[in-house]
């Protein structure tokens, strides 16, 4: 399971909730927005999950991964020049996971005028080339996480409407391609979802009635390479979530591999 919280610790009763609920062998967070020192570790191992990788930090970005399966080895990758939480790696039985926040990129598409938007684009290049140089299409990977992108016509609620908004721009879904070509990666959700077909994950604050205006993104992804997809079975996206109390701008994505 993949999810962009939005404060894991703001958010701690509704994840806890949902790990029952769902019961996910692996849970990527994004956005945890807490330092290490005051993650919740104690309420997380108590629902089932002893294992924790994480790089979090005071009020902003953070990623976590917390497992009911032991990992090994762990890292942590900085990007783009910057130490700002973005990029953790899990070694797991049969596969390697890689959770990513790849930055949002600001208001305005124009990287002369918005740094955010340039280091967006410097995230999505050195993630292109950092997979193309270091791994192998033949290597067993899972990579999650809140991709700020949504590359598809119908990954947002208006193609022609989003085409110059920042997640939908044309250079932004250009790089995240050949970031997903760099290594063969494969859309799991898409695997399912015909490209003709609208899928969300996202729903703005500013939206009164989310669900009756359904101007959504597919910003949340998960991608795997090729040796894994005999054994992908089933995706879910877990859009009542967003009615929750205190609920996250995202929803929960989940995988079943087996």
């Amino acid at each position: 399971m993949t999810w962009n919280i939005n404060s894991v610790r703001l958010r701690l009763p509704l994840l806890l909730e949902v790990m029952t609920a769902q019961a996910p062998d692996i849970v990527c967070l994004q956005e945890t927005k807490c330092p290490d020192e005051v993650f919740p570790r104690a309420e997380i191992v108590a629902a089932g999950y002893p294992y924790i990788h994480i790089h979090g930090m005071k009020s902003y970005n953070g990623v976590a991964i917390v497992s009911k399966i032991p990992m090994s080895p762990c890292e942590i990758h900085h990007r783009a020049g910057r130490e700002d939480c973005r990029h953790i790696v899990a070694g797991f039985p049969g596969f390697e996971l890689h959770n990513l926040y790849i930055p949002a990129g600001g208001d305005l598409p124009d990287p002369d005028l918005n740094d955010k938007f340039a280091h967006k684009l410097r995230f999505l290049d050195e993630m292109a080339e950092w997979f193309s140089e270091n791994r192998q299409p033949d290597t067993p990977m899972i990579a999650v996480g809140d991709f700020n992108v949504a590359p598809l016509e119908n990954d947002v609620w208006s193609h022609r409407q989003l085409l110059n908004v920042v997640s939908h721009t044309p250079v932004e879904v250009e790089k995240l391609e050949a970031m997903q070509d760099s290594v063969d990666w494969v859309d799991a959700v898409r695997h399912f979802v015909p490209p003709e077909e609208k899928c969300y994950t996202w729903w703005s604050y500013r939206n009164r009635d989310w669900r009756a205006s359904n101007r959504g993104r597919r910003l949340d992804h998960i991608w795997i390479t090729p040796p894994l997809l005999p054994a992908l079975k089933e995706y879910r996206i877990l859009d009542g979530l967003r009615d929750a109390e205190k609920a996250s701008d995202h929803v929960p994505l989940l995988i079943d591999i087996m």
